[in-house]
């Protein structure tokens, strides 16, 4: 904006410039959300996890692996066991863990939490459908063992996944350990397990 001054008829029109305003980048942002967070679940994100959880797993296998009273519970009991990814304050992908304390996983560790084991059971790695096919399965699953290498006194994560998804675990660093005793909607899987504090795959890869 600018201002005209012309107080003599023998002085030529000049303009004076308003000065502008200049906001900085950074105090403008101070009250917003961080732009990507991870952090533990707690019981007040639940209903945003099995809202992903139920679009990612129904329509292939017609349920989910955790109902939504699972999900408060172990979130509720463990939440130190779990990680989200939230950007701009919205869950776009998540990892449920509860612990265990027997060699191989069986029907029972679906539904059940035993504390103060060196066992991580992942139950689900799941991510928002809108942010698929971008690598952020393997990096909240990189992070997540990260994590948990610096929980005291764990030693060891198992899971169960479906045959097409063995690649996967097996380029984040975990081992098969055979055809799984559980089974789901007649559905087979295969166990596998990463060992804590051993060689935790280097680098954040782009697989899922």
């Amino acid at each position: 904006m600018t201002q005209q001054v012309s107080g003599s008829p023998f002085l030529k029109p000049f303009f004076l410039r308003t000065p502008v305003r200049v906001v900085n980048p950074l105090r403008q942002r101070r009250h917003t959300l961080p732009a990507s967070e991870f952090r533990n679940l707690t019981p007040q994100d639940a209903i945003s996890v099995f809202e992903i959880e139920r679009e990612a797993f129904v329509s292939v296998s017609g349920e989910c692996p955790l109902t939504l009273d699972e999900v408060f519970n172990f979130v509720g009991q463990c939440p130190e066991l779990s990680l989200g990814w939230f950007e701009e304050g919205q869950l776009v992908a998540f990892i449920i863990g509860t612990g265990w304390d027997k060699e191989r996983l069986s029907q029972e560790a679906m539904t059940r939490h035993v504390p103060d084991t060196p066992t991580v059971h992942i139950h689900v790695l799941s991510v928002h459908r809108h942010c698929r096919q971008q690598g952020k399965g393997s990096i909240l699953l990189w992070r997540y063992l990260q994590y948990l290498s610096y929980v005291p006194d764990l030693c060891r994560a198992l899971l169960i996944c479906e045959d097409f998804l063995v690649p996967f675990y097996v380029k984040a660093g975990f081992k098969e350990k055979g055809t799984s005793a559980i089974s789901i909607c007649n559905m087979q899987f295969q166990e596998m397990e990463f060992t804590l504090g051993g060689q935790a795959f280097a680098r954040r890869n782009s697989g899922c």
